[in-house]
């Protein structure tokens, strides 16, 4: 089960992320970004952290510690934003803390290589998982102890937002061109090779065994928490076995800043040094 520990001081907001993560201090010395069950996606933003990013930790990928966060909403009466407050109010009890990485940055393809192999296992998590955040526009990635960190998974296995259609939306396709690590060539058949045959049911089971039950009690159809656990394991076991197949890498966009392999090559590679000649215009 995932380490619980008490927050005990809030420290200040990360703007960056849409539900207002906060950076926060608990009782075991430790510094972690919170994700708030009183935020505007609700619980299921959380249960998605959990499920996708320790299943990502036991796939080998780099993927922060996880810890659930018993929050006491007094420690935020000090803030003086009201946004802030107001969420910190809403969030009482469990929560979800993610390991705070000090001095990461944000990814950069321009600043930061990977190799087809790792961009292959990252694009084939992200297809399995179908997360839809790890664009060019909003990468989810850091880059810490000179390794590349996967972060925010909020967005992904959109199926759960609706159950009835979770089956036909767990067997789509995904479209992997505006994916961050597109332009480096990901290798996605040999990461299928390597991490489908470890998908297992009883893998995936005990990652949803993870879920704190307080986040999945009163789901509609769904009679108990043992039932709705069961129901997130179904479609990601089914789309390990096949999700490389249906992979789409499509051709580069010119008013696009990344897309299929190839893009960052084109543009990085050194330009022919201008002649006398070109700059009196060939005269």
């Amino acid at each position: 089960m995932l380490s619980e520990v008490t927050a005990t001081r809030y420290v200040t907001p990360l703007r960056e992320g849409g539900s207002l993560p906060g950076i926060v201090e608990a009782d075991d010395l430790g510094t972690y970004v919170m994700k708030f069950t009183g935020a505007g996606q609700g619980r299921k933003t959380l249960v998605a952290e959990v499920i996708c990013g320790e299943l990502g930790r036991r796939l080998g990928l780099r993927v922060p510690e996880l810890v659930t966060m018993q929050l006491d909403p007094v420690i935020g009466l000090s803030e003086p934003d009201q946004e802030v407050q107001e969420l910190l109010k809403a969030s009482g009890g469990l929560n979800l803390g993610m390991d705070y990485l000090p001095g990461s940055l944000g990814f950069d393809a321009k600043a930061y290589q990977v190799s087809s192999a790792e961009a292959g296992r990252v694009v084939w998590f992200d297809a399995l998982i179908n997360n839809v955040d790890r664009s060019w526009r909003n990468p989810n990635l850091l880059v810490w102890g000179g390794e590349l960190w996967l972060i925010d998974h909020g967005a992904t296995m959109i199926w759960h937002h609706n159950w009835p259609t979770a089956q036909v939306s767990a067997a789509k396709a995904y479209n992997a061109s505006d994916h961050a690590l597109a332009p480096f060539g990901p290798d996605i058949a040999s990461a299928a090779a390597a991490l489908a045959p470890l998908v297992t049911e009883e893998l995936l089971t005990e990652v949803a065994a993870e879920v704190p039950d307080e986040w999945l009690v009163d789901e509609p159809g769904y009679a108990t928490t043992d039932e709705l656990r069961r129901a997130y394991v179904e479609p990601l076991l089914a789309r390990a076995a096949t999700i490389h197949e249906r992979i789409t890498l499509d051709a580069p966009a010119e008013d696009k800043p990344s897309q299929a392999p190839g893009w960052l090559s084109e543009r990085l590679a050194p330009r022919p040094r201008a002649t006398k000649n070109d700059k009196d215009g060939g005269q």
